[in-house]
């Protein structure tokens, strides 16, 4: 009878450099590393100190977990960037080494969004969907007996440049994406006559109807 063996490597296992990359900003951008919890409230952050970063377009906060350590690096010479470089006090324990790449990535986004921004935009194909902007809400006519109207979060800029786009505008990429979610969830793409409302580049293979 024939032994599997399963096969142990002896290397040293190879981590992910997305951590150790350093966050390059310019001198617009102010980040600091606050010695304060992210929440009073909340007993998830009890443990975790707040970092603040803020810029020409606002201002975004995130939890620090207590095993992250940030060191920041001046200029080396004038009009140069700064750098911000994230690591962890052990890089061998797994949950540290995920959170690493995610914390450092987590925060590059509030450098960008407080520089550049976030955007969706959503197109609608369909006979006779469109969009608009109404008392400062999002309405949608989707072909349904009654139009859908939606509320603009806090801190998002939605508009309507034609009506079968919508623009949707933002610091925080993940509530950006967010609500461009649940507006094209009223009507999600199908693959029959490929109507719905698609985000960004989104296509959906085509396909064809039962044949009699």
């Amino acid at each position: 009878m024939r032994l599997l063996v399963r096969q142990f490597s002896t290397t040293r296992r190879v981590l992910s450099h997305i951590g150790s990359a350093p966050i390059k900003y310019t001198s617009e951008v102010q980040i600091e590393h606050a010695n304060e919890q992210f929440s009073l409230t909340d007993s998830r952050y009890f443990d975790k100190t707040t970092l603040k970063v803020t810029g020409p377009l606002g201002n975004r906060t995130m939890p620090i977990e207590p095993y992250v350590k940030l060191a920041f690096n001046e200029p080396a010479r004038a009009g140069s960037e700064h750098e911000l470089v994230v690591s962890v006090a052990d890089s061998t324990m797994k949950k540290q080494r995920q959170m690493w790449g995610t914390t450092r990535a987590l925060i590059n986004n509030c450098v960008i969004g407080v520089t550049e921004g976030f955007s969706a935009t959503l197109r609608f194909v369909g006979v006779g969907y469109r969009a608009a902007i109404e008392k400062d809400k999002l309405v949608l006519r989707l072909g349904y007996s009654h139009p859908i109207t939606m509320d603009i979060p806090q801190g998002l800029n939605v508009s309507v440049p034609v009506p079968t786009r919508v623009l949707v505008s933002g610091i925080d990429l993940q509530h950006v994406k967010l609500f461009a979610a649940k507006i094209r969830q009223w009507k999600k793409p199908e693959p029959y006559n490929q109507k719905g409302i698609f985000i960004n580049d989104e296509t959906i293979a085509k396909k064809d109807g039962k044949k009699k």
